[in-house]
């Protein structure tokens, strides 16, 4: 009697493991490429599965975005100055099947990909280009890998360059370089203002010789102006239209 229990549990034993082991729960974020004896079969889930043991065997894809930090890459620039880049990549699986099939660990295939793409785009770039334009090169930069890795059923979202570091001496050479284009644009503000002034006099030079009237009341407001001024010494200037006519007469007695 208890070897017909035994031989009637353990065949059932069998059976539980058996029908556990078919099943699999896939979350929402997740999908199993399922294969059939080593050929692909399909794309299941998400949610509760059967797979056929022996046949058939599954592997499990995370569909969910994920973060790649690219680590610091030395980058020789297109006007020949060494830098450390690095950078971060955003990207998830679009097709489950090729991420499996095509390539053996996207994950770090990617990786390396990004690296050699982050030193191949920005070598072709300047400096300048590197520290002024971030966003464009990593949009560049982006567009790349988006497109390589299409084979590989994996879309890059974005690329975002962290951090550029550079040599302490040229940190000090474009601080002075900085420092330099400051002062040249100081000079040019000075120089087209007193362009502007000496054009602005001359228009007034201009209009005074027109009418002498508005010569005399220039004048007179200058006189106003010195005498409002606390001095003990006050220069007069008499101007030429005044005296003019006083020396003409010392002329004509004399000559008389």
């Amino acid at each position: 009697m208890i070897l017909d229990a035994v031989t009637f549990i353990i065949p059932l034993v069998l059976l539980i493991i058996v029908l556990v082991s078919m099943l699999k729960i896939l979350r929402e974020y997740e999908r199993g490429v399922v294969f059939m004896l080593g050929r692909f079969w399909s794309v299941k889930g998400p949610g509760l599965i059967i797979i056929i043991p022996i046949l058939q065997e599954m592997t499990r894809v995370d569909l969910r975005t994920m973060v790649l930090d690219v680590p610091t890459q030395d980058v020789i620039s297109r006007d020949n100055v060494s830098v450390k880049v690095n950078a971060v990549v955003y990207m998830r699986v679009i097709d489950p099947e090729k991420a499996i099939i095509q390539v053996e660990n996207y994950f770090e295939a990617t990786s390396q990909l990004a690296q050699t793409t982050l030193r191949s785009v920005l070598g072709q770039h300047e400096l300048d280009e590197m520290l002024a334009e971030r966003e464009k090169l990593s949009t560049n930069i982006q567009d790349i890998l988006d497109q390589q890795t299409d084979g590989w059923g994996i879309k890059v979202t974005n690329v975002e360059m962290k951090q550029v570091d550079l040599d302490e001496s040229m940190v000090r050479a474009i601080a002075r370089q900085a420092e330099a284009e400051r002062e040249r644009r100081a000079k040019v503000i000075h120089a087209e203002g007193e362009l502007q002034a000496s054009s602005k006099l001359l228009e007034s030079a201009q209009t005074l010789a027109k009418q002498s009237e508005s010569l005399q009341l220039r004048y007179l407001q200058t006189l106003t102006e010195i005498t409002s001024d606390k001095t003990n010494t006050i220069v007069f200037p008499l101007p030429m239209d005044l005296v003019e006519p006083f020396l003409k007469n010392i002329k004509n007695v004399n000559k008389s």
